[in-house]
């Protein structure tokens, strides 16, 4: 059995409990982990939680067993006030009968999405107080076995035809992730959410109007932090090793030019501020391609909360006007205004 909790979790509640309990709340992660319910996202009090909920409906104290694990064939309907009076009482907690709405909104969720726990009135109001929470039988008899022989076989037939709840779940993550296309033409899928958006517009948008065939050397994910990679090329230019700093989110090279574009996606923090720019400038030193350093913002409005951030000598775009760019670069750029556009409006 895995110890999803240890003394090294961070998690205070956990430690502070006594072992036998500790072991307990290990044994209802692993059954509820063998079931198909995801627990990576779950920070450690969240686990603990869950586990405790999931002791207190099938009725489980420290000093019982898993084979004495009650479900609704034996008419137990537990409301979420009587679960935080059974881990109060029972599970060494001291918890607010006022959070009763967290222990269903946090607690239960993805047990009940899995089928786990049921409610015992699935039609009530979500403060009817006939409202209350079981084992199905057909998991309840499953748990009955844990740590027996027949256990592993059990959630076998259990589980067989079934989808579990993580992969439900990975499944609709991959519905909603966005196809990127870079241009080597290799095919990439960001997770959902407004920093990739971003990410996405650099790769098709930016890159080929600025980038003059740039190719992408790095490209991170919030799930993946080197989905795409490639280490030779960075290790050719003298990148500076990738365990010694923070990436930017975008990392392309012109072989023609040689320049090395460095992009922050800057949606709610990251624009390359002079702090962040000392910093790649250090890690970047010994690097053999000539560095332009960008922050990029989906829009004008997000460009203005980060304005005063932004380093001279350092690069603006905006994707909603993908064919214009801002220079924070003084005198570099200075030339007299080019009218014959405006002409025609004149």
């Amino acid at each position: 059995m895995k110890n999803y909790l240890t003394l090294k979790s961070k998690c205070k509640t956990f430690n502070k409990k006594s072992k036998k309990l500790q072991k307990l709340i290990n044994q209802a992660l692993d059954i509820i982990h063998s079931m198909g319910i995801p627990l990576d996202e779950k920070k450690p009090r969240g686990l603990e939680k869950m586990a405790l909920v999931f002791i207190s409906v099938a009725q489980i104290s420290k000093s019982r067993s898993w084979n004495k694990t009650k479900d609704r064939s034996h008419a137990i309907s537990l409301k979420s006030r009587d679960i935080i009076e059974y881990m109060n009482e029972h599970l060494e907690e001291n918890i607010s009968s006022g959070s009763y709405d967290d222990i269903r909104r946090k607690d239960l969720k993805m047990m009940v999405l899995d089928g786990l726990i049921s409610n015992t009135n699935p039609n009530a109001a979500r403060n009817d107080p006939t409202r209350g929470y079981c084992l199905s039988p057909e998991y309840g008899k499953a748990v009955r076995s844990y740590g027996s022989n027949e256990w592993p076989e059990n959630v076998k037939k259990l589980l067989a035809g079934k989808k579990t709840l993580k992969e439900v779940l990975s499944q609709k993550r991959d519905l909603e992730k966005i196809d990127v296309k870079l241009p080597s033409g290799t095919e990439l899928k960001f997770s959902p959410g407004k920093h990739n958006e971003l990410q996405k517009e650099i790769i098709e948008s930016f890159l080929p109007l600025f980038g003059s065939g740039a190719e992408i050397l790095y490209v991170g994910d919030a799930s993946d932090k080197f989905l795409h990679i490639n280490r030779p090329a960075l290790e050719a230019l003298a990148f500076f090793e990738l365990k010694r700093g923070e990436l930017p989110d975008v990392v392309a090279y012109n072989k023609n030019k040689n320049w090395l574009f460095l992009i922050e996606a800057v949606h709610s923090s990251g624009p390359v501020s002079p702090t962040r720019l000392i910093e790649l400038e250090k890690l970047t030193q010994k690097c053999t391609a000539d560095r332009i350093y960008i922050s990029a913002f989906l829009d004008k409005a997000t460009f203005r909360k980060f304005v005063a951030d932004i380093a001279w000598e350092t690069e603006v775009w905006i994707a909603d006007r993908p064919e214009h760019m801002i220079h924070f670069n003084g005198d570099k750029f200075l030339g007299p205004y080019d009218n014959t556009k405006a002409k025609k409006y004149l």
